[in-house]
């Protein structure tokens, strides 16, 4: 039987919306209305068009009435490819969210020129393939299947005089094996930085031709460029390519799909800030199982997910052969002894390995944060010192500079103290900014460069200097750094937050990594088990321990965590759908309104993860209840009515962080 229905996912946020709809196909479309390209439709109420797209065709259903025929096929190429609609939709089912939602990051924005410039592209045969080789550092016959593989530290010149870390020259020879057997490759990195790294080390082994960047920092038009490119019917006859980028580049299409690669699965970077929320990491699970891929996670510290991967037997562990581990010293119980060492601020080990390194090359400061002065507080008081306008907290950028807020950028010129009328400001914390004057001072004479969110390098000579950056800005140091000086650890180890152990421990794990062989680490600050975890290289033993301690106290990823945001009865009621049965409540705890809203409090349900698709569907309908319970007034009411009151969100960190 020919096809006559068209079976429609309708771009909306709504989740009433979030499933097909039969529409009738005119004989005009009849050739170009095809599954996965673009159209426009018409919706029932108030003669409204919308957005969307042909998922599949099919025979009439059961409905005996007339359907509402497509309005237009907009454009003519299949963006909606099969696989990522599978994936789109059973991510969505996983978070109670919609596939809509997920489709909106993996399908750019149509760029017209740049599609009328891909359809008129002739034909080309792909160009020749290297041949496959074994991953340095690694045995050939365990690089397949699904691998947690802890990466080798320190840097390597992948070509005259441009230098990237060992870990992306792994990532870069396991893609360059994938494409030699004739499949694709995915490799997703937290940020530009990585993916700089990455793109260096790819460009030794692939050729320029195979590798496709498609993330965030590209404009409209090349990444709709570039995804086109990955879209099997390209004029490149369908032959494998490496796909690099950010997070959404999971969602890439790519039909001969061998190898999904993640570096550094446990950075916040990973982690979707948009409905429904889906980690980098959780979507390349679910896209390994649908389309039967290979799987590494890269990392040099382990998450504890990826951890309970391993311990389950779903993850292999591989680790580097012979062992490499940086020289890490750490200096919990030393005093700076030495006049200029408490100059600036370190003990004086610290401070003699950095002097003598300085003669050699650079040395690496890893600060805590940004700025000059991270908070300012009242002289006379020690209350924290805050804006007059907005509440928000003063800071202070360089010596000279005058107080501002970090939230709303209003000077504090005649700032004064709510709490005891105190005029006088003190500093609290140390930046980086003020870090390096400190360090200069200390260390006369020599070359200061400042690398943070504001201020990004990416790569250093092998000249004498001090690089201070912040924990995720390091630049790459011709032939590695002479030292590295990890401070601030004591402050970053006091915050209230679940995941602050392996968070401290996997960025001083990539900042360690940056040394040269047998350069000296040294850890300020902090002792216990997490300097001996980074003393030994052995974050996988504290992952473990750190699984052990959640399991104990039922915290993510031992289980799975829902977290119910909106008004008290719309909490209550999908609680309520979900509580008991293994199930148990955290909450509710107020949420403070800043916009004037009616109050709203916050619970999270903890479940097993066998419960996962069952707490999924409940909540999924209390949102769809929820959204469609609303009825709008008469046209000429004046009645306001509100809008949803209910968030979801599944496996959120947030909840469990320091505010």
């Amino acid at each position: 039987m020919v096809a006559s229905v068209a079976r429609v996912l309708i771009d909306s946020p709504l989740p009433q919306l979030d499933r097909l709809f039969d529409y009738g196909i005119p004989e005009s479309l009849r050739e170009t209305a095809v599954p996965g390209v673009r159209v426009r439709v018409p919706l029932r109420s108030a003669g409204r068009v919308a957005d969307g797209y042909i998922v599949e065709l099919g025979p009439p259903g059961d409905y005996t009435g007339a359907l509402s025929e497509l309005e237009a096929v907009t454009s003519p190429v299949p963006v909606l490819a099969p696989e990522v609609w599978a994936l789109a939709r059973r991510v969505s089912e996983r978070a109670a969210g919609n596939a809509s939602d997920v489709i909106r990051l993996a399908v750019p924005g149509r760029q017209v020129r740049v599609e009328k410039s891909h359809l008129a592209a002739e034909t080309s045969s792909p160009p020749a393939v290297p041949a496959a080789s074994g991953v340095e550092g690694y045995s050939d016959t365990r690089l397949t299947g699904r691998l947690a593989v802890d990466a080798i530290p320190g840097v390597a010149e992948v070509s005259p005089g441009v230098w990237a870390g060992r870990w992306a020259v792994a990532m870069a020879a396991a893609a360059r094996d994938t494409i030699a057997r004739g499949a694709s490759a995915i490799l997703s990195v937290p940020d530009y930085r990585d993916q700089e790294q990455l793109e260096a080390a790819l460009s030794a082994v692939v050729p320029a031709d195979l590798i496709v960047r498609l993330d965030a920092r590209q404009s409209n038009a090349d990444r709709y460029r570039s995804f086109l490119r990955c879209l099997p019917h390209e004029g490149r006859g369908g032959g494998p390519l490496v796909i690099i980028g950010n997070r959404s580049v999971i969602y890439a299409p790519a039909a001969n799909l061998g190898l999904i690669a993640l570096w550094d699965d446990g950075d916040p970077l990973h982690g979707e800030p948009l409905s429904p929320y889906v980690h980098t990491r959780d979507a390349a699970l679910i896209r390994q199982e649908q389309q039967g891929t290979d799987l590494l996670f890269f990392g040099h510290a382990r998450s504890t997910e990826v951890e309970r991967l391993v311990e389950l037997g779903w993850l292999a562990s591989v680790a580097p052969v012979p062992a490499v581990h940086p020289k890490v010293i750490p200096t919990a119980q030393q005093a700076a002894n030495d006049r200029l060492a408490a100059q600036a601020r370190i003990p004086s080990t610290a401070w003699r390995e950095a002097r003598g390194a300085l003669e050699t090359g650079p040395v690496l400061v890893q600060v805590a944060r940004p700025g000059y002065a991270p908070r300012l507080s009242c002289a006379d008081c020690r209350q924290s010192a805050r804006c007059g306008r907005c509440e928000g907290p003063l800071t202070q950028k360089s010596a000279r500079s005058i107080p501002a807020c970090a939230w709303c950028g209003a000077i504090a010129a005649n700032w004064k103290c709510s709490n005891c009328d105190g005029e006088k400001l003190r500093l609290v914390g140390q930046g980086a900014t003020r870090t390096a004057e400190d360090l200069g001072r200390a260390f006369p004479g020599v070359r200061i460069i400042i690398a943070d969110g504001e201020r990004p390098i990416l790569h250093v000579s092998a000249e004498p200097a001090l690089v201070i950056a912040t924990r995720g800005a390091e630049p790459i140091a011709a032939g590695g750094y002479r030292a590295v000086l990890l401070l601030d650890g004591e402050s970053l180890v006091a915050r209230e937050s679940l995941r602050v152990g392996e968070d401290c421990l996997r960025t001083w794990s990539n900042a360690a990594a940056l040394a040269a062989h047998r350069a000296p680490v040294v850890l300020v600050g902090v002792g216990g088990a997490l300097a001996s975890a980074l003393a030994t290289w052995r974050q996988a033993e504290y992952a473990r321990g750190e699984l052990v301690d959640r399991r104990q106290l039922r915290f993510p990823p031992a289980v799975r965590v829902a977290t119910v945001t909106g008004s008290v009865q719309a909490v209550a009621d999908a609680v309520a759908a979900v509580q008991g049965d293994g199930s148990d409540v955290l909450g509710p705890v107020d949420i403070p309104s800043t916009d004037g809203s009616a109050p709203k409090v916050r619970t999270i349900v903890r479940f097993d993860y066998a419960k996962g698709t069952e707490v999924a569907q409940a909540l999924r309908a209390e949102l769809v209840r929820n959204a469609t319970g609303k009825r709008r007034p008469p046209v000429k009411s004046q009645q306001f009515v509100p809008r949803p009151t209910l968030r979801i969100r599944f496996d959120d960190v947030e909840p469990f962080l320091d505010s």
